[in-house]
């Protein structure tokens, strides 16, 4: 019995690998309709807001395990690098100038005081 059960399985396996499903099947609702919305609404009212802070710093640390502190500068490097091919060496300037900005707002604002 259990033979005919292994048999039919790898010829079920053996048809899906031959002929892949046209459209995978999807679980839930569509992303970012109001449907969507209120299944996270209501995920987040049965797990609360420290359940989810508690399961992103445990993952937090894994990474941190795993990888160690070289990892974090490495994707920062690259992180660095990719907003420079895109929005370029004035992006920078630019960013530059505001802080002075406020910086030096920010100085006056003391000074008045």
């Amino acid at each position: 019995m259990a033979t005919k059960r292994r048999q039919a399985a790898q010829q079920a396996s053996q048809v899906s690998a031959e002929q892949p499903e046209a459209t995978p099947r999807r679980r839930g609702p569509r992303a970012g309709t109001e449907n969507a919305k209120r299944g996270g609404m209501a995920v987040r009212e049965k797990y609360g807001h420290d359940f989810f802070a508690k399961i992103g710093a445990m993952g937090g640390k894994k990474v941190r395990e795993r990888r160690g502190p070289d990892f974090y500068a490495d994707i920062g490097r690259r992180g660095g690098q990719r907003t420079r091919e895109t929005l370029g060496v004035e992006h920078y300037e630019r960013i530059g100038r505001m802080g002075g900005l406020r910086q030096r707002k920010r100085e006056r604002q003391n000074d008045a005081t």
